[in-house]
């Protein structure tokens, strides 16, 4: 898509555009390193703060439609703030508030660059494509042990590629595999084979993740995605093609999942992870004893108990981004939180099916957040980068639908 398919394009201004180039270049950098987590701060940290920085003394604008989602999450960090006062012992509390707060304004500052030139919406998603399949790949071979010092890439003999969890390394492929599948959905057939591999090998490698988590998110989000371009695609000879390309990618799936299941590694730990209460989730102390328990103390905790603090008083974190949201940043950050994921949806929901040059991009990003606030319920996200991404190109699309609509508006008579 391009800037001139939008009403509102500002004039051509040569020096402003080659700028404008360089800054795009450099947001596909950042985008695609944030497949490479495997230690805090990571180099996506270090690259995109220099980036922000930069961006903000040549000139970040943040629109009054984004204005919301940056006061929200400052507000959301400074409850994290606030939870450092009534800790004993600081130790690593400050540095986890730092990257909240850092990956909190890196949401806003795509929101705005996207507000600013929709076309990096592209940029944004081919970056991640591109970031997935490599950390997949590292991977699927770490899994297989197919080169010396490969098991760096897994963890409890589950990939994680090149991430410090393999519950985070699933989710991460989720969008990028949508941004292909919706490709294979409305692209030329000369295109389909490479965008079928790519859809494969980020499928294989969030399998091999053997997160039920990420395998939730990844069937939801197909299947909202097929739904929604049903609903939204109203020629009947269109909608067949979905169906028979979607039921096509469903038996290729499960043929690949066959040929899996075939290795005994990979079929003793797939009969093993689909179950779905393990005994670290209802046992004594278990994940949802723990939720029990952690939801009538924070109760009692205003300003929370501090980050990191929950697992020095039960075996494990929180694995529940409500909990943590009471626990690591107090009542103001969890009021602020859900203000901010019911603003999100509504919103979203509301521009989903409205025909726009970002719409594709909106809806897959749309849906991959309504999966991770579901998921949420099981497992901890504040820190997860490719969520606040995702928040980014949200709000960045309804900034746009806002500023069409004011456009229109004003043009009429």
């Amino acid at each position: 898509m391009s800037d001139a398919a939008l009403p509102y394009a500002p004039p051509f201004r040569p020096h402003l555009a080659a700028v404008g180039v360089i800054g795009s270049m450099l947001v596909t950098v950042g985008v695609f390193l944030s497949g490479f987590v495997i230690s805090e701060p990571a180099p996506y940290e270090v690259f995109m703060a220099g980036l922000i920085g930069l961006w903000a003394i040549v000139g970040l604008r943040i629109s009054r439609h984004i204005a919301p989602l940056l006061i929200l999450l400052v507000l959301f960090n400074v409850g994290g703030m606030l939870s450092l006062t009534v800790m004993d012992d600081l130790a690593g509390g400050p540095m986890y508030i730092a990257v909240s707060l850092f990956l909190a304004l890196s949401s806003v500052f795509f929101a705005a660059i996207i507000e600013a030139k929709p076309a990096r919406l592209d940029l944004i998603f081919r970056a991640w494509v591109a970031g997935a399949l490599i950390t997949s790949l590292l991977g699927i071979l770490g899994y297989f042990h197919a080169f010396p010092g490969s098991e760096a890439f897994t963890l409890y003999d589950r990939a994680k590629g090149a991430f410090q969890d393999p519950n985070v390394f699933g989710p991460f492929l989720v969008a990028p595999s949508l941004y292909l599948m919706h490709g294979l959905l409305t692209g030329r057939i000369l295109a389909a084979p490479l965008k079928v591999a790519g859809v494969l090998i980020l499928a294989l490698g969030l399998f091999l993740s053997f997160s039920r988590a990420a395998w939730a998110l990844y069937l939801f989000s197909v299947v909202a995605l097929v739904f929604v371009m049903l609903l939204k695609e109203r020629t009947g000879a269109f909608r067949l093609k979905i169906l028979i390309l979607s039921l096509s990618a469903a038996g290729l799936m499960v043929l690949a999942l066959v040929v899996a299941l075939q290795f005994d590694k990979v079929a003793d730990l797939f009969s093993s992870r689909t179950q779905l209460v393990q005994e670290y989730d209802g046992g004594h102390l278990g994940r949802f004893d723990r939720h029990r328990i952690g939801f009538l103390m924070a109760m009692e905790k205003p300003l929370g108990i501090g980050p990191m603090v929950f697992s020095t008083m039960f075996p494990e974190d929180e694995h529940n981004i409500w909990l943590k949201s009471l626990t690591t940043y107090g009542w103001l950050g969890f009021v602020c939180y859900l203000a901010l994921i019911l603003w999100t949806l509504w919103a979203g929901f509301k521009a989903l099916l409205r025909n726009r040059p970002w719409q594709p991009y909106l809806m897959i990003a749309y849906i991959t957040i309504g999966g991770h606030t579901a998921i949420g319920f099981v497992i901890d996200t504040d820190h997860w980068r490719h969520f606040y991404l995702l928040l980014g190109i949200v709000w960045g699309c309804l900034a746009l639908e806002k500023r069409h609509a004011s456009q229109i508006a004003s043009d009429r008579p």
